[in-house]
Formats: C-alpha cells, sequence, structure tokens
C-alpha cells in the first residue's frame, strides 16, 4: 500500500513544513545544550559531546531511509518521520541521565534523516525546472535553523531544557496527525509511479565527473554548514556582550540571522534556472571564504552583521548541488543518491561537535572553528572548478 495526497496543490506545502521541522528538532540541542550541561553538572565544552551520535545518525541511516522508500513508498516513511521525531523529543524531555539523553538525541537523528532523501526525492520527481522550487523549500528548512535558537532561548527563558525538547515533540506529533489525515490509500499511484521510474532510468554524460565535483561541494559544505548551524547561538552569547548577554535576545539575534540568510536561497534558486550552476557555485564559495572569516574576527553589532552576510552564501549552496543532481541522474536512482549525499554531509557535519570539544578543552576558542571553516570553504571552490560544463538539456525530465 502507497499514499498520496488528496489535494494535488498541498504536497510542495507539507513537505515544505516538514523540512523546517527537520532543522529545528535537530538544532533544539545547540541551544539546550548549555542549560542541559548545568543540570547534569558539567560544562558546554563537556555537554555538546552527547548531541554527537544524533547527528552522526541524522546522516548515517539516510541509506536505510533511501532503500526502505523504494521498497515501501515514500509516503509511509513520511509518516514514521513525523510521529518518529515527535515521541524521540518527547523522551528526550523525560531523559534523567546524560546517555538517556544521547539516546534520545540519537533517536531524533534518525527519525530525522529520513527527510531529505525521501523528502527531496518527492519534491525532485515533479516536472519542470527545479532551481525555485529547491530554493523556497531551503528557505523552509532553513527558516527551521532560525527558529530553533528562538523558540528554543523563550522556552529556556520561561522554563528549562526539557521544555524545549516537550513542547516541540507535541507540535511534531499534532502535524503528524494532520499530515496523516491529508493522504489516503491509493495502490493505482504505486504502479504509476514505478513506471516512471522505469521509463527514467538514463544518466546523463559526464555524470561521474559531476557526482565527483559534488561530493568535493557536500564534503565542505557539511563541515561549514554544521559550524555555523550549531556554533552560532553560543558563539553570539559570548561575542555580543555589548549587545545583549540575555539567552533569549542572543537566541532572537541568532534566529534573525539564519532567517534573513534564508532568503538567499530563493535568489540562488531563481539564479540556476537561469544561469550556470557551476558560475554561481563559484561566486558563492568566495562568499564563504571571506565572509565567515571575517566573522571570526569581530564581535558584538559586526560580528552580527557579517554574520548575515556569511550565512547567505552558506545557505545559498544548498539548492546549487540538488539541482546540478537532477540534471544527471533520473528519478529511479534519486532516493540512492540523495542518501549517499546526505549520509556524506551530515556525518561530515556532525564532526564539529567532536572537533569543538576537543578544540575547546585544549584551550582553543570558537572563532578557531569560524576561521577552520572558512578555510574549508577552498573546498568548494575547487567544486565550482571541476564540475562539468551543463545546459538543461542534459536531463529532459527537469
Amino acid at each position: 500500500m502507497i499514499y498520496k495526497f488528496n489535494n494535488p496543490t498541498v504536497p510542495n506545502i507539507y513537505l515544505n513544513i516538514g523540512h523546517l521541522i527537520d532543522h529545528f528538532m535537530m538544532l533544539i540541542f545547540a541551544k539546550a545544550a548549555y542549560d542541559s550541561g548545568r543540570y547534569f553538572g558539567l560544562h558546554y565544552d563537556e555537554m555538546i559531546i552527547y548531541g554527537t551520535l544524533g547527528m552522526v545518525l541524522f546522516g548515517a541511516t539516510a541509506p536505510l531511509a533511501g532503500f526502505l522508500s523504494d521498497k515501501y513508498g515514500r509516503m509511509p516513511l513520511m509518516i514514521l518521520y513525523h510521529f518518529g521525531i515527535g515521541i524521540s523529543a518527547i523522551l528526550a524531555s523525560l531523559s534523567t541521565s546524560t546517555y538517556q539523553l544521547a539516546m534520545c538525541l540519537a533517536l531524533i537523528g534518525m527519525f530525522a534523516s529520513i527527510y531529505h532523501p525521501v523528502g527531496i526525492a518527492m519534491l525532485l520527481q515533479r516536472p519542470g525546472v527545479v532551481g525555485l522550487r529547491m530554493g523556497i523549500n531551503g528557505l523552509w528548512g532553513n527558516m527551521g535553523i532560525a527558529v530553533a535558537p528562538i523558540v528554543t532561548g523563550v522556552l529556556l527563558y520561561y522554563g528549562d531544557w526539557r521544555l524545549t525538547f516537550m513542547v516541540p515533540g507535541i507540535i511534531c506529533i499534532i502535524f503528524g496527525i494532520l499530515f496523516f489525515i491529508s493522504i489516503a490509500s491509493n495502490e493505482d499511484s504505486n504502479s504509476k509511479e514505478n513506471n516512471q521510474k522505469k521509463n527514467s532510468l538514463e544518466f546523463a554524460p559526464n555524470w561521474q565527473q559531476a557526482l565527483i565535483a559534488l561530493a568535493l561541494s557536500t564534503a565542505s559544505g557539511g563541515f561549514i554548514f554544521g559550524a555555523m548551524s550549531f556554533l552560532l547561538p553560543r558563539y553570539f552569547e559570548m561575542h555580543l556582550n555589548d549587545v545583549s548577554t540575555n539567552v533569549a535576545i542572543t537566541g532572537i539575534l541568532a534566529g534573525a540571522v539564519y532567517a534573513c540568510a534564508s532568503f538567499a536561497q530563493v535568489l540562488v534558486g531563481w539564479l540556476i534556472d537561469r544561469i550556470s550552476p557551476r558560475l554561481v557555485l563559484f561566486w558563492i564559495s568566495v562568499g564563504q571564504i571571506l565572509f565567515i572569516f571575517l566573522a571570526s574576527k569581530f564581535e558584538n553589532l559586526s560580528l552580527f552583521f557579517l554574520s548575515i552576510a556569511a550565512m547567505c552564501f552558506v545557505f545559498g549552496q544548498i539548492p546549487i548541488t540538488d539541482t546540478i543532481l537532477v540534471r544527471y541522474i533520473p528519478d529511479f536512482w534519486r532516493s540512492r543518491v540523495l542518501s549517499a549525499k546526505f549520509l556524506l554531509n551530515l556525518c561530515i557535519a556532525a564532526s564539529v561537535l567532536p572537533i569543538t570539544s576537543l578544540l575547546l578543552q585544549r584551550g582553543f576558542e570558537l572563532k578557531m572553528i569560524f576561521s577552520l571553516a572558512s578555510i574549508i570553504a577552498i573546498g568548494v571552490l575547487i567544486s565550482s572548478i571541476l564540475l562539468p560544463k551543463q545546459s538543461k538539456e542534459l536531463n529532459p525530465n527537469i
């Protein structure tokens, strides 16, 4: 049995909200780690290590999600995604030890891994140009990143770290119920989807070279995205002292950075439907190198505005790789290729936590991680040069 939406205009809305939920839930701990650390008698640098397994599973179990979606259909996996991530968050709020919390964070990461190989594949299978569509979807995902420190900061202000998991977990389950109600069983859609897959098995020319370039871009971007999205709220708490030391205010400011920068994805999505994605990726990499480095050197208001610029270029990279991928890889293989892509991206992003913990315990500052991210952005620059020239005609299915 496979499921589909009753209303053909609804899928993108639900998938976009699902993307917001995905990144929101993965970043609750980024803001709540300090408060939960105080509860368990640990410093911030000791506490964040307990989020590592969740970050690893966020990427490592993506291939399993892609495999299961090919076997049972994409819609059942999306239903499991909403309920699984919500229940896991509620369990996290009930944790009585750091190890229980780590296991619950791991469950959140495991269920959160479903979205990218399954939800993104559902968006890519729709006909027409995909740049703007992926840009809008990326905007929703990054709004989840933007909302996470704001909502978590407010919940911390009025409660504690337990509340930061309990409330979003309940909301996820409610949305999962709405998601389930809005779809209907239809066995004919399964055969139709399979026929579409069988008719779309051809790879575009130079697809191997494209995948190598995308792997480099994904690996470099994974570390940069992980560092900038996970560490910025804490970075603001430490380096916006002349602006505010209030945990809620610094959370709101971090969220404002993410929210403003998220709109860059829509612009980039619009651009890559019209000009060479290689050229756009090149200038995106240049912006990352420059502005992330500058953000590591300034504080207070200068840091705030430089962070907005840096995040514009970090977020702007996201729709490019998926748009390039759809021009080379047929729909039948996309869930598996997306799984491998996010496995690479998110496992490297997860390395940010142990690397940060190690450097902080060795006496380094968070500024060091930002400087390191600007150097790693050179990998994105190299990938833009390695990408083969392409046109929309490379794949008739876009």
